[in-house]
């Protein structure tokens, strides 16, 4: 009775989530997920130009901002047993990734110290890590299917714990990313005698993603 429990949480937090006054909204993460990824290749593919990379990177800001609301509401659910709370933290884990680069990509778009190729560089790369934070949580989200029936509820239990450690690692990787892409940033700048201008652009490295 416990493991169809965890089954029926587990599927909840990848199909929905809740209003107040028992309203509902029915979104798919990965959708989400897919649809930033989406919008972030056309950057890769289509930004010959800064307009187009603005242009573009607005599309992928827009797509982010429509699935705020969700990853907000799955933030707020708590007392979770174990194995669901390890389902929630993944796709959040996914979602804090999409809001890293929304955030510090767009600031970049801003920053003199990138030209135009630089940027979409640095487009592609978050692309990459985009890609594969995505298809895992695709493989999560067809794990927890309850029409899934091809494994026991321990194998589905381990595929959970390793499809959540690889998606920690992407997060630390575009973490990463993030801070190296912002720190060449920084050097272009302090060459300038002009570091001030890269610290009210990002924040201190004391803040949270630099």
């Amino acid at each position: 009775m416990k493991n169809i429990i965890i089954t029926i949480l587990i599927s909840v937090f990848i199909g929905a989530t809740t209003y107040a006054k028992a309203q509902f909204v029915v979104t798919d993460p990965t959708n989400l997920a897919s649809g930033i990824l989406n919008s972030a290749n056309e950057i890769v593919q289509t930004s010959n130009t800064v307009s187009n990379v603005v242009k573009n990177f607005n599309e992928v800001k827009k797509v982010y901002e429509q699935g705020k609301e969700y990853y907000d509401k799955l933030k707020a659910i708590n007392n979770l047993i174990k194995d669901a709370r390890k389902v929630q933290q993944t796709v959040l884990l996914v979602g804090d990734v999409s809001e890293m680069y929304v955030h510090n990509f767009g600031k970049m778009l801003n920053d003199p110290n990138f030209n135009t190729q630089e940027l979409t560089a640095i487009a592609n790369g978050y692309s990459a890590l985009l890609t594969e934070s995505t298809e895992l949580l695709k493989e999560l989200k067809q794990i927890v299917s309850t029409t899934n029936l091809s494994l026991n509820d321990k194998e589905r239990m381990d595929v959970i714990d390793r499809v959540y450690k690889e998606v920690k690692e992407y997060h630390n990787l575009v973490r990463y990313y993030t801070n190296k892409n912002i720190s060449v940033s920084y050097l272009r700048a302090k060459k300038q005698n002009n570091t001030e201008r890269v610290l009210q652009l990002y924040g201190t490295s004391n803040q949270k993603y630099w």
